[in-house]
């Protein structure tokens, strides 16, 4: 039995004659699903798999599917004769493409068995002829297969070898995604053997006499370039190579251990880079030492995908499409990363920065290019901060996202381009040089300063965003542009965009006689889901606002982004919709610092850490709807009342006549009154805001912080948090609420008498909650909060005469089902939003969410509701 070892994910071309068995082959070792027959596609254009007039557009179309395969990550089997190297040339160059290994197997049966079995097929009327110039033209090519790129080659010959072989998946030598870590990810240490003893210490790696080995069974994880430069690059390497032999430390090559290796088996390098230091460092090492490390590089792997497929660790990064490949160009990325051609003014490659087109799943941890500080692009990080050149050698804790670090005893050597002046994968500026009188050493959460913007390519067309609370969210084709659009003019820096709130349903109609919204019905429908407990908290009337806050300047520039200038130097107050809420720059920075210092005077930055994002209202309503109030509203009403009251007017002068109008007039003077009721509805709402001292704030959920998101407690515990702002400043107002049982009758007529008094106080009604912020009925995830309107409110929303019999039926048919779904899918993306930041993820995911928000919000759907 012969076993041919294959990757698990390569391109497989069976190579053989017409009648060799190569059908028969791949039926019997790969599933139907994986084989791609040229036959196959012959019938598919042509109806007939013999037709080979349609060979181009055949194989036009196998070719297509075997890309798409290839992509996805699965393995492809192209079954055809193979026999011309012009008809392998596209699919090795295919494989090249998507970086995956092509296997060549090759079936050399006798030309005269492979014209018998033809002869026994109908479909197969060619004579023996064309078998044996098929045959000669394998005969040709067995010995080029590997020349031609296939990076397997396998010759079975005679069907007594074909019958008996045996086909075994081999994992690629990359894939390490069984090893869940964790890990300590260590960055370029370049002959810095004092810094990478003190670094281990540091991460507690005990020194056994054989091997550096961590008590807790971490793992070390070295990204390359262990060598030149440095003063002791042996002394390195026996660390390392210690640690991969212990099971301690797993090692992937950098571009200088490349140059080394081929200097180590005498080829013609150029010795520059601290490549002489390397040389001349090895040159006294023990006989046998440099035999040990030849072997130890040559075994070394471009990268290796890690944890599940979550972590990949690269010399210089790796694009998403190359994690698990294998290819010339995998590994050249991998050890130099991309560069554009030019080389800038020290004379350096110009490296373009791929980092900021990342979107992939996997978190990238790469070295190469040194940095000052370092910075989270994209869920990509760069751990290299040149300790050889008296920086720093970095590692990062996997999966605690923190960086420790020592800092360099001195500068061993200058490098070309200053530190301080090396470009940032992002583009920016670079941070300040590290200070010399660092610390010996710093563990810290790393700083998420992330470029990752949206890109147009992540939202165009319909796309489908997967939430925890409520799967895979569709967002519609349509909805996708019409977000964009007001996407592309958001005035608020989309650094700070990190939440939009959810839309909220009305209760269900009421049957109460002149009520639309009764809170009995919002009690009804959580008794009917199960909910055990809810919280009715008083509905502010003015307008809502997400407030994103830090405690100080500095974690603002460190986890957002901001310049730490300005009224951005502290958070950001934004409306709904994601647009700047207050036009005067200054009204925003004083909110800021004022919330800022209520919530250290309340206590609660001890439970937020040390940044915050609160859901609240802002009041008056004016503040943001002077314009809609003064055009829309006020006009109404001054048109309405003068209007009626001068028909009022002459249907009395008309009854003064004996004319019988008795109807029109108790109409009419129902209708008048229903518009002075109006135009006195809003009154309240209303105020002239010169100064922060005429706002009011008042937070209703605190909803995630440095610590994490706060979602699992409970809404008293956000009502209490929110009196204890109050308290803390008069800008900031509590909420007045009180808890429910839905199932008890008694609760029902309380929530009911509460509500009828904060609405006849002019109040605009109330939102009804789980008191658990995410709660599953009976039915899935239950609406996060309803809201029941006053009938006064009401008025300002359906228009003056709602309330008049036949309107009100009419409103009372409103169908609510889509604003409900809507209400849900929005407050899933809500929660994944926050919940994706607070994780650290990079901020396009973060985005994404938000969009998938707004782009609901332009669904057809009644605004009044």
């Amino acid at each position: 039995m012969t076993t041919l070892k294959i990757p698990e994910l390569c391109l497989v071309v069976l190579v053989g004659t017409s009648g060799s068995g190569k059908s028969t082959f791949a039926a019997r070792h790969f599933k139907p699903t994986e084989v791609l027959s040229s036959d196959f596609f012959r019938a598919l254009v042509s109806d007939d798999e013999n037709d080979q007039t349609v060979t181009a557009d055949a194989f036009g179309a196998l070719h297509e599917v075997a890309a798409r395969r290839l992509k996805l990550g699965r393995l492809t089997v192209v079954d055809a004769t193979s026999v011309q190297p012009d008809a392998r040339r596209p699919l090795v160059e295919l494989a090249r493409e998507y970086h995956v290994l092509p296997v060549a197997i090759a079936l050399d049966i006798p030309p005269g068995v492979c014209a018998e079995r033809n002869a026994t097929r109908p479909d197969r009327d060619f004579g023996a002829r064309v078998v044996k110039r098929q045959h000669a033209a394998l005969s040709r090519s067995l010995g080029r297969l590997s020349r031609e790129g296939f990076r397997r080659v396998f010759v079975l010959r005679g069907a007594g070898e074909v019958d008996g072989a045996r086909i075994e998946r081999e994992p690629s030598w990359t894939d390490k995604s069984a090893l869940p870590g964790p890990f300590d990810i260590i960055g370029d240490v370049h002959g810095c053997q004092q810094e990478l003893a003190d670094l281990l210490g540091r991460l507690g790696y005990a020194d056994t006499g054989g091997a550096h080995v961590h008590p807790a069974a971490r793992t070390a994880v070295f990204l390359g370039d262990l060598v030149d430069r440095g003063p002791d690059t042996p002394g390195v390497l026996r660390t390392v190579m210690a640690m991969v032999d212990a099971g301690s430390a797993l090692c992937v090559p950098g571009n200088h251990e490349a140059k080394l290796l081929r200097a180590l088996r005498g080829r013609d390098v150029k010795v520059s880079h601290g490549l002489a230091e390397s040389l001349a460092q090895l040159a006294a090492q023990p006989d046998g030492f440099r035999d040990r490390l030849t072997g130890f590089l040559d075994g070394l792997v471009s990268h290796y995908v890690l944890d599940g497929g979550r972590l990949v660790v690269a010399h210089a990064g790796l694009r998403a499409e190359m994690h698990g490949r294998a290819s010339a160009a995998v590994r050249a990325f991998a050890l130099y990363g991309d560069t554009t051609g030019e080389t800038d003014e020290f004379g350096l490659p110009v490296r373009y920065p791929w980092a900021q087109d990342y979107r992939g799943e996997a978190m990238v941890v790469y070295g190469h290019t040194p940095v000052p500080e370092a910075r989270w692009v994209n869920n990509t990080i760069c751990v290299d901060t040149g300790c050889v050149f008296g920086g720093k050698l970095t590692a990062l804790r996997y999966p605690e996202r923190e960086l420790v670090f020592v800092p360099a005893r001195r500068v061993y050597y200058q490098p070309a381009r200053p530190l301080a002046a090396t470009p940032q994968p992002d583009g920016g500026a670079s941070a300040a040089e590290v200070p010399t009188a660092a610390p010996p050493y710093h563990a810290t959460s790393p700083a998420v300063t992330d470029s990752g913007l949206l890109d147009v390519a992540d939202v165009l067309g319909k796309r489908g965003i997967d939430t925890r609370l409520r799967g895979r969210v569709t967002i519609p084709e349509a909805n996708a542009a019409a977000a964009l659009e007001v996407m592309s003019r958001f005035a608020a820096d989309p650094r700070w965009l990190i939440y939009l709130p959810p839309t909220m349903s009305p209760v269900p109609a009421s049957d109460q006689p002149g009520l639309l919204e009764h809170p009995a019905d919002a009690l009804a429908g959580y008794r009917r889901e199960g909910v055990p407990r809810v919280v009715c908290e008083e509905k502010h009337m003015g307008s809502r606002a997400v407030v994103v806050v830090c405690q100080r300047p500095e974690v603002a520039r460190d986890r957002f982004g901001a310049d730490g200038n300005g009224p951005g130097d502290l958070g950001a107050v934004y409306t709904r919709t994601g647009r700047r809420f207050f036009a005067d720059p200054a009204l925003a920075e004083g909110l800021l610092r004022r919330l800022s210092a209520a919530l250290g005077q309340a206590g609660l930055w001890a439970d937020l850490g040390d940044w915050a994002v609160l859901d609240c209202e802002i009041l008056p309503w004016s503040l943001k709807a002077a314009d809609l109030v003064r055009e829309q509203y006020a006009a109404v009403g001054a048109a309405a009342t003068a209007g009626l009251a001068a028909a009022s007017s002459l249907l009395d002068q008309a009854a003064g006549r004996g004319v019988d109008v008795a109807a029109l007039r108790d109409r009419t003077a129902a209708r008048q009154r229903a518009a002075e009721a109006f135009a006195t509805a809003y009154q309240p709402y209303l105020w002239p805001v010169s100064s922060l001292d005429d706002v009011k704030v008042a937070p209703f959920q605190l909803l995630a912080g440095s610590t994490g998101t706060f979602y699992g407690a409970d809404h008293g515990w956000h009502m209490q948090a929110a009196q204890r702002l109050a308290a803390a400043d008069p800008l900031l107002l509590a909420t007045r609420h009180v808890v429910a049982d839905p199932a008890d009758p008694q609760a029902a007529q309380d929530v009911t008498a509460w509500w009828q008094d904060l609405t006849s106080r002019g109040g605009e009604g109330m939102v009804v909650k789980p008191a658990d912020p995410v709660c599953r009925g009976r039915h899935g995830l239950a609406q996060p909060g309803v809201k029941c309107r006053g009938p006064e409110y009401l008025r300002i929303i359906y228009g003056p005469e709602y309330s008049l019999p036949g309107n009100l039926e009419r409103l009372r048919e409103r169908n609510l089902g889509r604003k409900r779904s809507l209400a849900l899918s929005e407050f899933a993306l809500g929660v994944e939003a926050l919940e994706r930041f607070a994780r650290g993820e990079p901020l396009h995911r973060v985005h994404e969410c938000v969009f998938g928000v707004l782009a609901l919000e332009s669904e057809p759907v009644d605004p009044r509701l």
